[in-house]
């Protein structure tokens, strides 16, 4: 259980990190999906993707895993509103079946209970 635990956390770490790269390697596909009425889309894509990347390699060290993993928390519920953002405007997005992006919603409860399973040393 403890290697099992210990194996998943560099997975959500390396998962991050790659995830915030592709905000600065494919931007546009993020435009899409930030809702409208926040300002400055390009400058928070680029700052989440930072984020995400950051804290992904915090996650992977003992020293900052575990205030890597409250950040990710943070992060994973301030993004929370582009997500809902995604599921109701899903003309926006036709190459995604419907169904995904009501999924991803509650798959985002799912990250931060991962995260949170870090939370402890």
């Amino acid at each position: 259980m403890i290697r099992s635990k210990f194996i998943l956390k560099y997975v959500l770490g390396i998962l991050f990190f790659i995830a915030g790269i592709g905000h600065f390697v494919k931007p546009e596909i993020y435009l899409k999906i930030m809702p409208p009425y926040l300002p400055f889309p390009i400058l928070l894509i680029y700052i989440s993707g930072f984020c995400e990347s950051i804290f992904g390699l915090m996650l992977c060290f003992h020293k900052t895993s575990r205030i890597a993993s409250w950040l990710i928390i943070a992060l994973l519920i301030a993004i929370f509103p582009a997500n809902i953002h995604m599921a109701l405007h899903p003309e926006i997005f036709p190459q995604i079946p419907q169904i995904v992006l009501w999924i991803r919603l509650p798959f985002q409860g799912l990250l931060i209970f991962w995260a949170y399973c870090y939370t402890k040393n």
